[in-house]
């Protein structure tokens, strides 16, 4: 059950102070008894690419770790502290696929929610149609062990890792952006 793995669960002791008085506040929110610190668990921003090519498959990358080893994902990853989204974008695809984006279109964003470490993570995904010049030059790096081209269909989604993923697979193969 992902409640076992809330932050509320785990985190008892106050980052600031260290005191074992860090109680849930809200349901987004723990406070410090003795300190008063507060601290939120907001969603972290990660970058989703769609990539297509003439056939109109998708491009998707193999987990090479946790969570979801060994399924499928659409290239991306966590935007860095003092990024854009728009940068966090372009680093990923080029660091996991050796690829470099010649422009991009903003699909939407899908909340997940995961467990890494023993802790719950929420993410926020923010997806993008993207176009590449020359593929010649992909190869597997970073965090991604495989990457294949596909016909987007249901069995194919039942086969990726994450559920924003699913998702965001979902929508895209039902609507009209592609």
């Amino acid at each position: 059950m992902l409640a076992d793995f809330h932050p509320h669960a785990i985190c008892k002791y106050c980052p600031k102070c260290g005191s074992k008085g860090f109680k849930p506040h809200s349901p987004k929110s723990q406070k410090c008894d003795v300190c008063g610190f507060v601290f939120f668990t907001n969603a972290a921003a990660a970058v989703a690419a769609i990539i297509t090519n003439t056939q109109g498959e998708i491009l998707l990358t193999t987990r090479a770790f946790d969570p979801g080893k060994g399924l499928l994902d659409l290239p991306g990853g966590f935007v860095d502290p003092g990024e854009s989204i728009e940068q966090a974008l372009h680093r990923e695809i080029y660091e996991e696929l050796n690829l470099h984006i010649s422009s991009s279109t903003y699909i939407g964003s899908f909340p997940n929610e995961y467990v890494y470490g023993g802790i719950l993570y929420y993410t926020i995904d923010l997806v993008f149609e993207c176009d590449i010049n020359d593929i010649s030059t992909i190869r597997v790096a970073d965090d991604v062990s495989a990457y294949g081209f596909y016909k987007p269909t249901q069995e194919l989604i039942e086969q990726v890792g994450l559920p924003s993923i699913k998702k965001i697979l979902a929508h895209y193969t039902m609507s009209d952006t592609k």
